[in-house]
Protein backbone atom coordinates (compact mmCIF):
# COMPACT_ATOMS: atom_id res chain seq x y z
CA UNK A 1 0.00 0.00 0.00
CA UNK A 2 1.37 3.39 -0.95
CA UNK A 3 1.28 6.55 1.09
CA UNK A 4 -1.19 8.35 -1.21
CA UNK A 5 -3.74 5.57 -1.01
CA UNK A 6 -3.42 5.40 2.74
CA UNK A 7 -4.03 9.12 3.16
CA UNK A 8 -6.90 9.19 0.68
CA UNK A 9 -8.77 6.74 2.86
CA UNK A 10 -8.74 9.30 5.63
CA UNK A 11 -9.89 12.07 3.27
CA UNK A 12 -6.63 14.00 3.48
CA UNK A 13 -5.86 13.97 -0.24
CA UNK A 14 -8.61 15.75 -2.13
CA UNK A 15 -9.03 18.75 -4.43
CA UNK A 16 -8.16 21.17 -1.68
CA UNK A 17 -4.89 19.35 -1.08
CA UNK A 18 -3.77 19.76 -4.67
CA UNK A 19 -4.67 23.45 -4.83
CA UNK A 20 -2.57 24.36 -1.80
CA UNK A 21 0.17 26.83 -2.55
CA UNK A 22 -1.68 28.34 -5.52
CA UNK A 23 -2.79 31.37 -3.62
CA UNK A 24 -5.07 33.36 -5.88
CA UNK A 25 -6.52 30.54 -8.01
CA UNK A 26 -5.65 32.22 -11.28
CA UNK A 27 -7.26 35.59 -10.56
CA UNK A 28 -4.08 37.50 -9.67
CA UNK A 29 -2.90 39.08 -6.46
CA UNK A 30 -3.74 42.68 -7.31
CA UNK A 31 -7.29 42.74 -8.68
CA UNK A 32 -8.38 39.83 -6.49
CA UNK A 33 -11.33 38.71 -8.68
CA UNK A 34 -13.40 41.77 -7.88
CA UNK A 35 -15.45 44.32 -9.79
CA UNK A 36 -16.35 44.00 -13.48
CA UNK A 37 -13.27 43.94 -15.69
CA UNK A 38 -15.19 43.42 -18.94
CA UNK A 39 -17.98 45.86 -18.11
CA UNK A 40 -21.43 45.12 -16.74
CA UNK A 41 -24.06 43.29 -18.72
CA UNK A 42 -23.97 43.91 -22.44
CA UNK A 43 -21.27 46.59 -22.22
CA UNK A 44 -18.86 46.31 -25.10
CA UNK A 45 -21.26 44.41 -27.32
CA UNK A 46 -20.10 46.46 -30.30
CA UNK A 47 -16.52 46.73 -29.09
CA UNK A 48 -14.53 44.22 -27.03
CA UNK A 49 -17.33 41.60 -26.84
CA UNK A 50 -18.15 41.82 -30.53
CA UNK A 51 -16.78 38.42 -31.56
CA UNK A 52 -19.01 36.63 -29.04
CA UNK A 53 -22.12 38.52 -30.14
CA UNK A 54 -21.40 38.03 -33.84
CA UNK A 55 -20.83 34.31 -33.35
CA UNK A 56 -23.56 33.35 -30.88
CA UNK A 57 -26.14 36.12 -31.36
CA UNK A 58 -26.12 37.19 -35.02
CA UNK A 59 -28.52 39.98 -35.84
CA UNK A 60 -28.63 41.33 -32.28
CA UNK A 61 -27.68 44.84 -33.39
CA UNK A 62 -29.20 46.82 -36.22
CA UNK A 63 -32.58 47.13 -37.87
CA UNK A 64 -34.49 45.15 -40.47
CA UNK A 65 -37.34 46.20 -42.71
CA UNK A 66 -39.58 49.23 -42.62
CA UNK A 67 -41.54 50.75 -39.78
CA UNK A 68 -45.33 50.83 -39.95
CA UNK A 69 -46.66 54.09 -38.53
CA UNK A 70 -50.15 54.12 -37.03
CA UNK A 71 -50.62 50.39 -37.52
CA UNK A 72 -54.15 49.44 -36.53
CA UNK A 73 -53.95 45.91 -35.14
CA UNK A 74 -57.61 45.12 -35.81
CA UNK A 75 -57.03 45.05 -39.57
CA UNK A 76 -54.50 42.26 -39.11
CA UNK A 77 -56.61 40.06 -36.79
CA UNK A 78 -56.69 36.73 -38.55
CA UNK A 79 -56.49 33.71 -36.21
CA UNK A 80 -56.22 30.54 -38.25
CA UNK A 81 -57.40 26.97 -37.80
CA UNK A 82 -56.50 23.88 -39.81
CA UNK A 83 -58.99 21.48 -41.37
CA UNK A 84 -58.00 18.62 -39.09
CA UNK A 85 -59.19 20.63 -36.05
CA UNK A 86 -62.60 21.62 -37.44
CA UNK A 87 -64.50 18.59 -36.17
CA UNK A 88 -63.12 19.12 -32.67
CA UNK A 89 -65.16 22.35 -32.55
CA UNK A 90 -68.41 20.47 -33.12
CA UNK A 91 -69.98 19.33 -29.80
CA UNK A 92 -69.25 15.66 -29.10
CA UNK A 93 -72.90 14.48 -29.11
CA UNK A 94 -73.52 16.16 -32.45
CA UNK A 95 -70.25 14.81 -33.85
CA UNK A 96 -71.11 11.24 -32.83
CA UNK A 97 -74.55 11.53 -34.41
CA UNK A 98 -73.08 12.63 -37.76
CA UNK A 99 -70.29 10.07 -37.73
CA UNK A 100 -72.71 7.19 -37.02
CA UNK A 101 -75.00 8.44 -39.86
CA UNK A 102 -77.98 9.05 -37.58
CA UNK A 103 -78.55 12.39 -39.36
CA UNK A 104 -77.93 11.65 -43.04
CA UNK A 105 -80.21 14.42 -44.37
CA UNK A 106 -78.61 17.34 -42.46
CA UNK A 107 -75.13 18.81 -42.22
CA UNK A 108 -73.51 20.54 -39.24
CA UNK A 109 -73.02 24.29 -39.58
CA UNK A 110 -69.77 25.56 -38.12
CA UNK A 111 -69.56 29.34 -37.73
CA UNK A 112 -65.94 30.08 -36.85
CA UNK A 113 -66.13 33.80 -36.03
CA UNK A 114 -67.88 33.38 -32.66
CA UNK A 115 -65.39 30.61 -31.88
CA UNK A 116 -62.48 33.03 -32.37
CA UNK A 117 -61.18 31.99 -35.80
CA UNK A 118 -61.33 33.88 -39.07
CA UNK A 119 -59.29 31.82 -41.54
CA UNK A 120 -59.32 28.12 -42.42
CA UNK A 121 -56.12 26.51 -43.67
CA UNK A 122 -55.86 23.24 -45.55
CA UNK A 123 -53.66 21.04 -43.34
CA UNK A 124 -55.03 17.60 -42.57
CA UNK A 125 -57.95 15.54 -43.83
CA UNK A 126 -61.70 15.76 -43.34
CA UNK A 127 -64.04 12.81 -42.92
CA UNK A 128 -66.37 12.25 -45.87
CA UNK A 129 -69.25 13.95 -44.07
CA UNK A 130 -70.79 17.12 -45.56
CA UNK A 131 -70.35 20.22 -43.44
CA UNK A 132 -71.13 23.93 -43.79
CA UNK A 133 -68.16 26.06 -42.73
CA UNK A 134 -68.51 29.82 -42.30
CA UNK A 135 -65.42 32.03 -42.03
CA UNK A 136 -63.98 35.25 -43.40
CA UNK A 137 -61.09 33.63 -45.27
CA UNK A 138 -60.29 30.21 -46.72
CA UNK A 139 -57.09 29.02 -48.33
CA UNK A 140 -57.48 27.42 -51.76
CA UNK A 141 -56.51 24.03 -50.39
CA UNK A 142 -59.02 24.24 -47.53
CA UNK A 143 -61.80 25.25 -49.88
CA UNK A 144 -60.99 22.37 -52.23
CA UNK A 145 -60.91 19.76 -49.46
CA UNK A 146 -64.18 20.94 -47.86
CA UNK A 147 -65.94 20.77 -51.24
CA UNK A 148 -64.45 17.33 -52.00
CA UNK A 149 -65.91 16.06 -48.71
CA UNK A 150 -69.33 17.30 -49.88
CA UNK A 151 -69.32 20.40 -47.71
CA UNK A 152 -70.08 24.05 -48.39
CA UNK A 153 -67.82 27.07 -47.91
CA UNK A 154 -69.54 30.30 -46.84
CA UNK A 155 -67.71 33.61 -46.71
CA UNK A 156 -68.86 35.83 -43.84
CA UNK A 157 -68.11 39.52 -43.48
Amino acid sequence: MRLGEELSNFGLIDDEFYSRGHVSAGYGRIGKHRKHPGGRGMAGGQHHHRTNLDKYHPGYFGKVGMRYFHKTQNQFWRPVINLDKLWSLVPSETRDAYISNKKPDTAPVLDLLPLGYSKVLGKGRLPEIPMVVRARYFSKEAERKIKEAGGVVELVA
